[in-house]
């Protein structure tokens, strides 16, 4: 398998596309939020990157469950195995594209998960109480379990830090049942693009996103029935732009504040990226601002 990690708006999707077309392999996403339906503009799907000179390249865990439902790591773990034992069973290369780190390296190392089903008791016990406190509560569960953080989203709003409390409590009361999960061989190939460039396009594109229709995408949504609490749980762009629809904040507040987050989430893409280096992984790093068919041969020329 070949991995193209890299942060928001570095081009991954359409290097992992030419790459694919060029070796006839099959791409399975690692993006947290491309697996939901109707969700296009917002997770930034961009499909028309997976033809290539006309032909189709096959994509998996795109468009796999409706908005509004709750999709995890355990989730993503049985669907990545589902679709790569799947595609090396019919003898084509595997070929993993995102920038969700923790989907990607959960893959990688073959984290050992254990589904946590939904705890309401403890859900309504903790209604009503502040981020801060919730942060504190489950700052203490994860000492008393003895694991680490896995970064800021885990406390980013009181939806995130209920479900992680939901989990620490599960854990806490629960062993984690056996279950072995196999690492995943892979040369794990970085898109480094320099922050300036980075900037400037994740600015680009949200203009563009914004023109060609991400706030009808996020109305629609709403008209579905699907609950503002649950889009806004989804962040960044779903975040903002159901908080402007419902009229929470203003166009410019949803521009300004939407932009800033999108710059931020593509460094703590970046910090989690380098701690995978430091936690063991290689990454082969290659420059965005190539051309795509030099960095196809680099990355065929680390793959030989």
């Amino acid at each position: 398998m070949i991995t193209i990690l890299g942060p928001t708006a570095s081009g991954k999707t359409s290097l992992a596309a030419a790459l694919a077309a060029k070796t006839g392999a099959e791409i399975i996403s690692a993006d947290s939020r491309q697996v939901y339906r109707r969700m296009d503009i917002g997770t930034g799907k961009d499909l028309a990157d997976y033809v290539v000179n006309g032909v189709q390249v096959p994509y998996h865990l795109v468009d796999i469950c409706e908005p509004g439902t709750k999709y995890n790591l355990f989730q993503y773990q049985q669907d990545f195995l589902d679709a790569y034992n799947d595609i090396v069973a019919r003898g084509k290369p595997v070929v993993l594209c995102g920038g969700t780190g923790l989907y990607i390296e959960a893959v990688l190392k073959g984290y050992q998960l254990s589904p946590v089903p939904q705890n309401d008791e403890l859900r309504q016990q903790l209604a009503g109480k502040t981020l801060d406190e919730l942060t504190k509560i489950l700052v203490d569960l994860k000492n008393r379990n003895h694991s680490n953080m896995h970064n800021r989203t885990d406390v980013d709003s009181p939806q995130r830090a209920i479900r992680a409390i939901e989990i620490e409590t599960y854990n806490l009361k629960t062993p984690l049942a056996d279950r072995y999960v196999p690492p995943v061989d892979s040369l794990v190939i970085g898109v480094d693009i320099s922050r300036e460039e980075r900037r400037k396009r994740i600015s680009q594109r949200l203009k563009d996103r914004l023109d060609g229709g991400m706030v009808e995408e996020v109305r629609r949504l709403v008209e579905e029935g699907i609950p503002p609490e649950n889009l806004i749980y989804y962040g960044l762009e779903y975040r903002y732009v159901t908080e402007y629809v419902i009229g929470k904040i203003s166009y410019d507040e949803m521009f300004s504040q939407l932009e800033i987050a999108i710059h931020q989430f593509a460094k703590r893409q970046m910090t989690w990226f380098r701690g995978m280096e430091k936690r063991g992984t290689e990454i082969h790093w290659v420059d965005a601002s190539l051309p795509v068919d030099q960095k196809v041969a680099l990355i065929l020329d680390l793959w030989k």
